[in-house]
């Protein structure tokens, strides 16, 4: 029986379990032996970590081949327009190449969302707005990269879903468990 951890990975915190000294790292929160992630947030990234004990299914859920949908909430400088919106929907020319198609909406600031520590940074006379982003291909930093390509940067990137796992329910911090066969 393979175990599955759903986590709501905190700003800050390395997807792995070991780092140098003063590093959060997530061992800080979870203790259960023999679990690694799969795929990976930056440490300024929060939201869903999948980890699981299973090498395949931590290969499925990684590998962009499998097009597991991730869904983002990011929270950008600025308010992006129509022209922008269907910029990113088309695929985004970064300096690794052409991203894959994604789905990209301006929405209201979703309510769930927990106070950041420490909070974005933030300019009197510049609005920010929020993006719900699905992707079906993980590049390092790639939401981010994105934002900035078409002029609107990335404050806050939170990953909702990945596939059909949410971290619905999940405080920043808390982990569920889930046994699959």
């Amino acid at each position: 029986m393979s175990q599955i951890i759903l986590f709501n990975k905190p700003f800050g915190v390395l997807c792995q379990f070991t780092g140098e000294p003063g590093q959060r790292t997530l061992a800080e929160f979870i203790s259960i032996p023999d679990v690694y992630a799969a795929g990976r947030l930056d440490a300024d990234s929060e939201g869903l970590l999948v980890l699981t004990d299973d090498g395949v299914l931590q290969h499925h859920i990684a590998d962009p081949t499998h097009k597991q949908p991730k869904v983002y909430f990011a929270q950008v400088e600025g308010v992006p327009d129509e022209a922008r919106l269907v910029a990113l929907r088309s695929g985004v020319v970064l300096n690794d190449g052409l991203t894959r198609p994604c789905e990209a909406t301006l929405v209201a600031e979703p309510p769930w969302i927990w106070p950041r520590i420490p909070p974005i940074r933030e300019r009197r006379h510049i609005p920010t707005s929020w993006l719900r982003l699905v992707l079906t291909e993980g590049r390092n930093r790639q939401v981010r990269r994105m934002t900035a390509k078409i002029g609107f940067p990335t404050l806050r990137l939170i990953r909702w879903a990945v596939g059909e796992w949410t971290i619905a329910g999940l405080a920043s911090g808390e982990y569920s468990r889930i046994d699959s066969v």
